[in-house]
């Protein structure tokens, strides 16, 4: 007999607040996936076979060591795996992408007493009395905190975000030792330079869990989508908001992503309004919101309203890079192989001894990535294996060592929301057209350019 009971919630654990005791968890589990890679050699050389390095990392018994440590540590070492589970996307078999896909949603929230002790430090001694309720069971866990629902006194209901303890004086080291861990184990080159991207992961790192800039940012969002009436976003409580405490409005919605079971219509107009907002960001705010967990977004039926939340991943973009960005999409929306590759230099993608062939694939990843941009009408997702064919170019392109090359912090962050977003777009098999939306858009950032 089959068991319907839905699946218990994440037990509690206490985060390890001190670096000690946060580097001990990491060489545990260093040596742990050392183990299992020896055991399964062993168990594959008995049957004959000569398995490589990556067979032996990636098993599931494996990836489930590292699922487990880093839903234990979340903060930054957490936020790493969950890079991984949503970048690597169909390289990884189905059964290690099924175990690191649950470090997207089920961080394991911390005991109540973990719990009251931050918001004691935050808010003194008798702070329930600030709240008609306080559920001290989380809506949600993440990697750097969970969300409370509350009631102010007033009758408002709230969403709080506290902030696991020790994550800020944590994120430098785990970054550190999460890149210590990959490359110690083969899936980084040696002569890779990391160090730029580590230390531009550390700064954002750094903003994300600063719940006062988070607040700033939110704000903001609001102030520049005032005339949106199709989006929401959360009101910020600044008096009861600190560092490690975000205290916002409770806004309601269905997680965006079970919208594939909605009327073609809707799940085309959510989609469209996601796109619509990406182009003004990039062209219009300066301004973009990087981080593509579909969580970040939510949908009130009632209103029809798409719910925008979760910006501590904003990240701005200087007239320069947008105007090169503007440019580059432009060239894959005419065809222009030219065009894009000046502005693909102008943004760094290509070093000064770039072989000829590593250009060409690069050029011709953004090609296909911009196939939505040369369409005509409505580009049907949901029929297309665009995400497919990027995947292929790409690893071809990663695979060959001779290319290894770091692309600037500001296009790798961009190329995390739009390959987001096309993957949203395919799971609800959503039918835009997005060449309309972006020249619209340009259109009208082109205008703004001439007549500030």
């Amino acid at each position: 007999m089959s068991d319907s009971r839905p699946p218990k919630p994440p037990a509690p654990f206490a985060v390890p607040g001190s670096r000690l005791s946060r580097l001990a968890r990491l060489g545990g589990l260093a040596s742990g996936v050392a183990g299992g890679m020896l055991a399964e050699g062993m168990r594959q050389l008995a049957q004959g076979r000569r398995p490589s390095v990556s067979e032996l990392l990636l098993t599931p018994a494996n990836a489930r060591r590292v699922t487990d440590q880093l839903a234990q540590l979340r903060g930054a070492a957490m936020k790493v795996g969950q890079l991984l589970s949503m970048d690597a996307g169909d390289l990884l078999p189905p059964e290690l992408a099924d175990i690191l896909s649950r470090l997207r949603a089920d961080a394991r929230p911390m005991p109540m007493s973990q719990l009251v002790t931050v918001l004691e430090a935050n808010w003194g001694p008798g702070w329930e009395k600030q709240f008609k309720r306080f559920s001290f069971t989380p809506m949600a866990a993440a990697s750097i905190g969970q969300v409370h629902a509350a009631e102010a006194v007033d009758g408002r209901p709230l969403a709080i975000k506290v902030q696991y303890p020790g994550v800020r004086q944590s994120i430098s080291s785990d970054v550190d030792n999460v890149a210590t861990l990959l490359r110690l184990s083969g899936l980084l080159p040696s002569t890779l330079d990391v160090a730029p991207l580590l230390g531009e992961a550390k700064r954002q790192l750094h903003e994300e869990a600063d719940y006062l800039r988070e607040g700033e940012q939110l704000q903001r969002f609001g102030a520049l989508l005032a005339d949106s009436p199709d989006y929401a976003l959360p009101g910020v409580l600044q008096g009861l908001t600190t560092p490690d405490i975000l205290v916002m409005g409770f806004v309601d919605g269905l997680p965006v992503e079970s919208l594939d079971a909605a009327p073609q219509a809707e799940r085309d107009r959510v989609m469209g309004l996601l796109f619509s907002l990406l182009f003004r960001e990039i062209l219009e705010f300066h301004l973009v919101q990087t981080d593509p967990n579909f969580a970040n977004y939510r949908y009130d039926t009632a209103s029809r309203r798409l719910v925008l939340l979760d910006f501590g991943a904003t990240r701005a973009y200087s007239p320069a890079m947008v105007d090169a960005y503007r440019r580059l999409l432009s060239g894959g929306a005419l065809g222009d192989t030219t065009g894009m590759n000046a502005a693909a230099s102008e943004i760094g993608y290509f070093q000064v001894d770039i072989r000829e062939h590593h250009r060409r694939l690069v050029l011709d990843i953004f090609t296909q990535a911009c196939e939505p941009l040369r369409h005509s009408g409505p580009y049907d997702f949901g029929a297309s294996d665009l995400a497919l064919r990027i995947r292929d170019v790409g690893f071809k392109l990663g695979m060959d060592r001779e290319f290894w090359h770091t692309p600037p912090a500001d296009a790798l962050f961009l190329h995390r929301k739009i390959g987001g977003l096309y993957l949203l777009a395919a799971r609800l098999k959503a039918r835009v057209d997005i060449r309309a939306l972006f020249l619209r858009h340009a259109v009208k950032a082109s205008a703004v350019l001439k007549h500030p």
